[in-house]
Formats: structure tokens, C-alpha cells, sequence
């Protein structure tokens, strides 16, 4: 896919770069998409820094170090033997060991493991930690399964990833489908097998090595990030309407954030739909919604009932007017028309909470009309600087305040933010988030490897 904002020497190089590189990783579209975003932004760069070029870096860094495919057989409660399989994607160790979460889904493939890992790479990058990146999961359907289930499959799945990972080698952690209860039961096998109070995986809970404000901060970064955008055009949060999707962990914490910033969130969505409630999403809310969610997992058809607000069945939210959009669900949830309508409703900045949500027609849509878009690589690391957090209060033996966890994430989505600007100005003061984040994450990473010869 050519891009009319690249010279034709660039599109040239871009398309060969995507012809080779999707001959080699056939059937994988989520993993091309991610690449492509990426190579849009790094093929202009490496053409006036042929360093890179000679160096091959970008076609060494959309090669995984390894993956690990490996199958785990456990016993349901009727005692049926039940087989499935799982990843660990260890994408690029160059600025430290791998670090990315952990995700359980029946439809999870290895195209999605490897584009969530090669996204790794560059959110880890731009957190300034000394962070690799990886990605791992299962095609495991937690959902409607027993805790007693779950201990014996997450038992098995660990029985073979520990001789994998480990504090200086790759350190997992949550994601979809991996909240507390897993985390439990997956460290708990891994320190039971190696007889070590290891730093291995981070999102612990607080009795056994967890960190204050993990739960809040993929949400609460995006909504810092968001600030910081606008803050630097002269604008605000302050008084804006957000129109949020999703309705997990990252959307419940960029609700959370955004309300204490002066926003009113009129939106939340789920597999059902989406609820409108043109009054915001707060306070006794927002707390019914938390319930809902995250204890009894429930549909977001019973919130617009409970408020006696609108639920659209099948519906996204992109449809409701507001001038922030926080899309903090899934990948490829917010397309090319999605965002023409949020840019003819009045959108001015977009942020992403979850992992690649804008689809490349939508990331071009923002970008022609200079509308501020920061990409989830960018606003939504906080979760996994907190994880590094996590590991650093580990290897002090020491548990950090909320408040100081809270300043340093903060500043942390400073740095992002102003590391996004040097390296996106474009002109009349208008900063190409997109290519910001993709050449600042690539050079630390580029760097390193240039560094270390040819390994």
C-alpha cells in the first residue's frame, strides 16, 4: 500500500521492504499491518541515515530473536484431557531482557503475538527502561472455567515456559485474558519449580511483590499522554467530551483519569455494543461499571439500564460527537470511516489505549487532517513502565507509595511525549505522533545493535 505523503523513492523501498517481508510471513495480515505503520515512518528515516540501511537493522528487527510454540495438556473438572497450544514470541533483547504480557484467547494466532511483540519492541524503547520486547499466550479460553481449571492449566503452561524466561531473560506479564488470578497461579508454579523469589513476571499481586497503580496504569498513562498532546498545543482536557471504547481494565483507568482531569467520558463499549450516556461516566457510575466488569463480568446492556441511558447493540461509539477519542479496546476497531466521522464531529486528538485499534486508512485519516493522534505505542505504555517499575521496587526489596509510583509514571509519559515531539515536527507546529514515536523507539533500539556487530 503506497503512501502519498513519501517521495517515490520511499515508496519504492517501502513496497519492496512489505513484498519481501510478507513473502516470508505469509497468512499473518495483524503482523504486516504493524510492520508496515512502522516501515511507513523508518524507510524516509533510514534513506537520509544510511547507517541503518547498511546496517540492515530494519529488516533484522522485524525478524523475531525466537519463538517458542510448545503444547499444554491439563484435565478439566470432569476429568476430560483438554490440549492446547502456546507462544512465547521473543521479539529483540538488544536494550534489555524481553518483557510483554501474557494474553489468553481462543482466537489468539502467532500473527498476533508477533505484531503485539514487534509493538513491543518500540513502546519499550520509549519508556527509557532497559526493556526488551516479547509476547506470549495461549489459544486457552479462560471464560466460564473453573478457578480450579484455570490453576491446573496456567500449572502446565508454566511447567514448560520457565525454562524460558527469567529476570535477566524475559520477564511476562498480563494482558487479555491474564488478569490477578492467573498471575497467581503461573508465578506460583514458576517459584515452586525453580525454588527462587525471582523478579519474573510482573502484575504480582501486592502480598508477593506487585506494584501500587498496575492496575491503573495503562489507563492513567494514556490519559497523561492525552494531556501532555494537548497541553502542548496550548489546549486542555479540561472541558472536553471523551468518547471512550472498551470497557476493561484500560478503559475503566483512562475513564477514571480523564474525569479527574475535567473530562466528561460519554462512552464505553463491549462484545454486546456500546452505551451512550451523554451525562458521563462518574462517580456511583463509574463504580457500578468497575463492578460489572471486572467482578461479574457482566454486559454493558445492564449499566444503560441501571442509568437509563442509551445501549446501541453492535455498535462502536465512533458515532457520538466529542472532541477526544480513546479507543482502548481491540486492534483494527477504529477504521477509515470510523474516523472520518470523528473528524466531522469534532475530534481534535486521538489516543490509543489498546494495542494498533486504528487501522492504517484511519491513522491516514487523522494525519490529513491534522488531527493530534498518538499511537498506542506511545500512549499506552504506561502499563509496562510500571511493570519495569515493578521489577525495580523487586530488586531493591522495597514497595514504593502510590504517589511515587503515580510521579514517576507521570514523568515517564513526559519523556515519551517529548521524545515523540523532537523526533515528529512537522510543520506550522503540527507533530506527526506516529512517525515521533516510530524513530524515537527505533534509534535506541538501532543503536544497540549497530553496537553489537552482527549477531
Amino acid at each position: 500500500m503506497p503512501s502519498n505523503t513519501l517521495s517515490a523513492e520511499a515508496n519504492r523501498e517501502l513496497e519492496k521492504f512489505m513484498s519481501g517481508l510478507i513473502d516470508r510471513n505469509p497468512h499473518e495480515p495483524e503482523f504486516h499491518q504493524a510492520v508496515h505503520e512502522v516501515a511507513e515512518s523508518i524507510i524516509p528515516f533510514t534513506l537520509e541515515n544510511t547507517e541503518y540501511r547498511d546496517h540492515q537493522i530494519l529488516e533484522r528487527m522485524t525478524e523475531p530473536d525466537r519463538i517458542i510454540i510448545f503444547r499444554v495438556t491439563w484435565e478439566d473438572d470432569d476429568n476430560n484431557v483438554r490440549v492446547n497450544r502456546a507462544w512465547r514470541v521473543q521479539f529483540n533483547n538488544c536494550i534489555g531482557p524481553y518483557k510483554g504480557g501474557l494474553r489468553f484467547d481462543k482466537s489468539l494466532t502467532l500473527s498476533v503475538l508477533k505484531f503485539l511483540g514487534f509493538e513491543q519492541v518500540f513502546k519499550n524503547s520509549l519508556t527509557t527502561l532497559p526493556m526488551g520486547g516479547g509476547k506470549g499466550g495461549s489459544n486457552f479460553n479462560p471464560k466460564g472455567k473453573s478457578d480450579r481449571e484455570v490453576m491446573r492449566f496456567c500449572q502446565s503452561m508454566m511447567t514448560e515456559m520457565y525454562r524460558h524466561i527469567g529476570p535477566e531473560t524475559d520477564v511476562p506479564a498480563g494482558d487479555i485474558g491474564v488478569g490477578a488470578r492467573e498471575i497467581s497461579y503461573l508465578y506460583g508454579q514458576y517459584k515452586r519449580l525453580m525454588n527462587r523469589f525471582h523478579s519474573v513476571i510482573t502484575g504480582k499481586g501486592l502480598s508477593y511483590g506487585g506494584s501500587l497503580m498496575r492496575t491503573e496504569a495503562t489507563g492513567y498513562g494514556c490519559a497523561y499522554f492525552l494531556q501532555n498532546m494537548l497541553e502542548h498545543q496550548g489546549d486542555g482536557v479540561d472541558g472536553k467530551t471523551a468518547i471512550v471504547s472498551g470497557s476493561g481494565n484500560v478503559a475503566l483507568y483512562a475513564i477514571e483519569k480523564l474525569n479527574q482531569l475535567g473530562a466528561t467520558c460519554v462512552t464505553a463499549s463491549d462484545r454486546n455494543g456500546m452505551a451512550h450516556d451523554p451525562d458521563g461516566i462518574r462517580d456511583e457510575k463509574l463504580e457500578f461499571l468497575k463492578q460489572l466488569k471486572e467482578v461479574r463480568r457482566g454486559s454493558l446492556e445492564e449499566y444503560a439500564k441501571e442509568f437509563g441511558c442509551e445501549f446501541r447493540a453492535d455498535e462502536r461509539p465512533w458515532s457520538v460527537p466529542g472532541e477526544l477519542a480513546v479507543p482502548c479496546a481491540t486492534q483494527n476497531e477504529l477504521s477509515g470511516d470510523d474516523a472520518k466521522t470523528l473528524v466531522k464531529n469534532g475530534v481534535i486528538a486521538v489516543a490509543e489505549g489498546a494495542n494498533m485499534p486504528t487501522d492504517l486508512d484511519g491513522i491516514h485519516v487523522f494525519r490529513e487532517a491534522r488531527t493530534l493522534f498518538a499511537p498506542g505505542k506511545a500512549a499506552n505504555a504506561g502499563g509496562v513502565a510500571v511493570s519495569g517499575l515493578e521489577q525495580s521496587q523487586n530488586a531493591q526489596r522495597l514497595s514504593w507509595s502510590r504517589e511515587e509510583v503515580d510521579e514517576r509514571l507521570q514523568g515517564i509519559m513526559r519523556t515519551i511525549h517529548a521524545k515523540c515531539v523532537e523526533h515528529g515536527r512537522r510543520d506550522k507546529g503540527f507533530v506527526n505522533y506516529v512517525a515521533g514515536a516510530n524513530v524515537a523507539g527505533f534509534v535506541k533500539v538501532a543503536d544497540a545493535m549497530i553496537a553489537f556487530g552482527v549477531i
